[in-house]
């Protein structure tokens, strides 16, 4: 029995595999007989309902040991190429979980896994992203705000800053309940102490700069720049769906020294999260984005939260000077080229 050994990082990088034994005999073994004894491959583990958790295997496997950190009761295990494990009770929204599952082929080769996801959000509430400052003096940090527009979760949520690539998100919301009308705001540095994520119900418990009692404030933890005037800013559920997204361009030139924010904008244009105007035959360009050419510190990218929101530029606006509002409803006046 040959026995292999997987630490998952994520759900998508199934890690690395680890032989305890030499193949060369085995081989051998598997010519003069004719059978292949092909060792499992851990694919994937996804959460499918708030009960229900699901493991993707390359071979059908049995599951010899299964744990959960925290611990959850199992209620059944149905096993195969696809091993479906249904808990005895609902998990919280959006809860990070640690599954160490060990399972066997029909080989006896073994197979232990160690891999985290995030329990099943189905609760995620209506929301428009509603401003975002993309320019950086101390203390005040750039940050992307977004406006709730019926109660729910925001567990698992995940918001990407295409400039730095479009297959890792830049924030990942903790299970935090919701109301409508709030305003959201994800501080893209972590820059002073005392400042905490806010995910009960004292919005007055982070003490950072522009952390303010009116809103909801997350910090990114790092103090590097994730948000350029050409970008594209974007929210995903666990379903790799777009919720909501803003395209960004400082000048009217080509995306071709842009290419993770060009990829971000075909994603987006394919689920319909951002249009181009009639003029492109529906795929957007740099014409179809937000100019953030006059954006600074104080004169922010801003949602105009009057109207219907159509996923086109014509939404967007540079505010005027000094009205930047970060975690509260955006200043109407805008800004004017001199």
């Amino acid at each position: 029995m040959k026995k292999y050994y997987v630490i998952a990082l994520s759900v998508l990088l199934p890690g690395l595999l680890y032989s305890a034994c030499s193949n060369s005999a085995e081989s051998a073994i598997q010519q003069v007989l004719g059978i292949s004894a092909e060792a499992p491959v851990f694919l994937e583990c996804k959460a499918i309902s708030a009960t229900e958790i699901n493991f993707r295997f390359s071979l059908p496997v049995k599951v010899l040991s299964l744990n959960f950190d925290p611990p959850l009761a199992v209620e059944s295990i149905t096993e195969g190429d696809m091993v479906q494990v249904q808990l005895n009770r609902e998990v919280n929204a959006g809860e990070r979980i640690t599954t160490d599952i060990l399972v066997e082929d029909t080989h006896k080769n073994t197979l232990n896994v160690l891999v985290p996801f995030k329990a099943r959000n189905d609760r995620l509430p209506s929301f428009m992203i509603t401003e975002l400052r993309t320019e950086y003096s101390k203390p005040k940090t750039e940050f992307v705000e977004i406006k709730t527009l019926t109660a729910g979760n925001l567990g698992a949520l995940r918001l990407f800053i295409a400039s730095n690539g479009i297959d890792i998100p830049v924030f990942e919301f903790p299970p935090v309940e919701v109301r409508a009308g709030e305003y959201i705001v994800i501080h893209l540095r972590s820059l002073e102490t005392e400042i905490i994520n806010e995910t009960g119900g004292n919005l007055n418990a982070s003490k950072g700069t522009e952390a303010f009692s009116e809103s909801r404030d997350f910090w990114v933890p790092d103090a590097k720049k994730w948000l350029r005037k050409t970008d594209a800013v974007f929210f995903m559920d666990q379903d790799d769906k777009v919720l909501d997204a803003v395209v960004l361009s400082e000048t009217p030139d080509s995306w071709e020294s842009k290419q993770e924010v060009a990829k971000a904008v075909e994603l987006l244009a394919k689920q319909g999260a951002w249009s181009a105007s009639g003029k492109n035959n529906g795929s957007p360009g740099p014409a179809d984005a937000v100019a953030t050419k006059a954006a600074t510190v104080t004169r922010t990218v801003c949602r105009d939260e009057r109207i219907t929101d159509n996923n086109r530029s014509a939404n967007w606006y540079i505010t005027g000077t000094s009205g930047a509002t970060p975690g509260k409803p955006n200043n109407s006046k805008r800004y004017v080229p001199k």
